[in-house]
């Protein structure tokens, strides 16, 4: 029985699962290997070191995929930021019509993406963004509860409170993200008003996540425990996987007395470029790099169909089941 929600309708999928937009892991093989097996992939702009070289890979997604498929731009803050217009620009140029942002003052770009007639998924981790993305006249939040990879904001409010918050508060659909890995998972969602989920670290062990297998398998062998929270003391709090380097950074952190990001020495922990390293080389050790809590949830590495064909029956199952607890006389 296919799913029928506010964002299967909107976006031309079969499954309401969209695929997180992850740094170094969004590429053409990891969106259209999602968008082909009926959820919703996105390409990375900023794993892309120029606009230029995101049309060429929205070009190349496009020879490997003929489903909808669609881009994440995130705007992060930084001393020389990215030509965030430029990116958008090629975006619409390519004809790409999702695309997902989050950061920091998205406006311009929202508008800029909304006057091209792109249908735009804001992620958000407080009701109070949510409310300021609605003004902007976003189709769909994605609400990124405390537990999730990455960026998870400073309220540390879980999705099972922030989810019903956003029915109780929003008109504007929303989907959840963080936390979720499974077709439980999913059904959960939309009993609490969701239209869909979001998942990140669960795509990044499957088959055709373009990254080392050595950092599949790091995701499968751990547990729920094994994340940590950095940079808390500056307000751009991450979720990532504790490894060696995360909690010598998070040391650093709890021991400097300056304040100052510059001056404690975290930042030589913290860099991108030696995260990216460890998709590449597989040593889960050598950088940081982002996972949620979900990765206690993880226990193999299927391929992009597998998975969602799974979370599809998982859905359908858990959802008929929850059913037959109401007795005839309830039903009256």
């Amino acid at each position: 029985m296919p799913f029928n929600t506010a964002l299967t309708r909107k976006l031309g999928i079969k499954i309401p699962v969209v695929q997180g937009g992850m740094q170094w892991v969004g590429y053409a093989e990891m969106a259209s290997a999602v968008s082909n097996a009926g959820g919703l992939g996105l390409l990375t702009a900023l794993t892309q070191p120029t606009p230029e070289d995101l049309r060429k890979e929205i070009r190349r997604c496009k020879t490997m995929t003929n489903k909808p498929f669609g881009v994440n731009l995130t705007l992060l803050p930084a001393m020389v930021p990215p030509d965030y217009p430029a990116y958008a620009r090629v975006i619409i140029e390519e004809g790409i019509r999702i695309v997902e942002t989050a950061g920091n003052s998205p406006g311009p770009v929202i508008k800029q993406l909304k006057a091209a007639d792109c249908i735009i998924l804001h992620k958000c981790t407080t009701i109070r963004h949510a409310q300021s993305a609605v003004k902007l006249g976003v189709d769909f939040l994605s609400i990124d509860g405390f537990e999730c990879a990455g960026h998870v904001g400073e309220s540390d409010i879980t999705n099972f409170i922030l989810l019903s918050k956003a029915r109780q508060t929003l008109k504007t659909p929303f989907i959840a993200s963080g936390g979720f890995a499974d077709g439980q998972g999913l059904a959960a969602a939309l009993a609490l008003g969701a239209e869909g989920i979001n998942m990140g670290t669960r795509f990044m062990a499957t088959v055709e996540a373009p990254i080392h297998i050595n950092i599949k398998k790091s995701i499968v062998d751990a547990q729920e425990t094994d994340t940590e929270l950095l940079l808390r003391k500056w307000r751009n709090t991450s979720r990532l996987f504790a490894n060696k380097t995360a909690l010598a950074a998070l040391k650093i952190e709890k021991e400097d007395t300056t304040g100052d990001f510059a001056k404690s020495g975290i930042g030589a922990y913290m860099s991108g470029q030696r995260g990216r390293q460890v998709f590449i080389n597989g040593d889960p050790d050598y950088g940081v790099w982002t996972a949620g809590q979900v990765i206690g949830l993880i226990h193999d590495i299927p391929t992009c169909e597998v998975l969602l064909k799974r979370i599809e029956t998982e859905a359908a199952e858990s959802t008929m089941k929850v059913a037959k607890l109401f007795t005839e006389e309830a039903k009256l």
